[in-house]
């Protein structure tokens, strides 16, 4: 063996399960190059593919990206019709790619504000690639995390279950995320330090890493970056260091 080999960059990094990314600062990439908006949003939908690779690679097994949100529909109409041409577009190229690097394509969110166009590619990417093992890839289009709770709360109730009965796991099991793992890491580019609807109720133990790189810029390096500060961090879920909640209560003098 050669020891004068370099080392995997990667080995010794406590490498999260899900990684879920807001995807932010097209618009800006845009503008400061004087381009339209959408230029930004074609820009940012080239960089997924690569930042797949990258999380394959460097063994993440759950990926969620923040598409488009249940708010954004209030942007400019012109805006919203483009964005969802091209995610329709985008869906038609890289689906077949996708199947073949090994990803599982999940939707997040709800079909019914969605084209029906859209909603039949959507159905036909998961429907291709449901039993690929490499990754899950989860695409929140149309998704809102207080939505997805109230959702999740009508559910329980029209299923009549009695009150003293619903408990956080149950609440859980009604998301749309109820079959992956809550996000290990939450990554947001363009420097906003916030997380906008996303997954709040499955955060709430989260690490969070902000980076001021707009979204067409996040590249692998900037995934390592954030890889890096997950792995310098102790996540104790309320716990303390070395003390389990249960000690820790016991030690407390009234």
């Amino acid at each position: 063996m050669d020891n004068n080999l370099p080392a995997d960059p990667h080995s010794s990094q406590n490498v999260p399960a899900h990684v879920a990314i807001i995807m932010d600062g097209n618009g800006r990439w845009a503008k400061a190059r004087g381009w339209p908006r959408l230029f930004g949003h074609r820009a940012g939908s080239q960089n997924i593919r690569s930042i797949i690779g990258a999380c394959i690679e460097r063994g993440v097994r759950f990926l969620t990206l923040y598409a488009f949100s249940t708010e954004n529909w209030s942007r400019p109409k012109l805006e919203v019709n483009g964005l969802m041409h091209l995610i329709g577009d985008y869906i038609d190229r890289e689906a077949p790619i996708m199947h073949k690097m090994g990803v599982r394509f999940r939707h997040l969110g709800h079909m019914e504000d969605l084209s029906k166009s859209l909603q039949r590619k959507i159905r036909n990417a998961v429907d291709l690639t449901r039993d690929n093992m490499k990754i899950t890839v989860c695409v929140a289009l149309n998704y809102g995390g207080r939505n997805d709770i109230l959702r999740a709360a009508r559910s329980i109730l029209a299923s009549g279950i009695p009150a003293e009965q619903v408990n956080e796991k149950l609440v859980s099991e009604y998301l749309g995320t109820r079959d992956i793992p809550e996000p290990d890491l939450v990554i947001r580019t363009s420097g906003e330090n916030r997380l906008s609807n996303f997954l709040v109720w499955e955060t709430a133990y989260s690490e969070l890493f902000f980076t001021k790189a707009l979204w067409p810029d996040f590249d692998a390096s900037t995934l390592d970056e954030a890889l890096e500060a997950y792995s310098q961090r102790r996540r104790r879920f309320g716990g303390v260091d070395g003390i389990s909640v249960e000690t820790a209560s016991r030690s407390v003098q009234p």
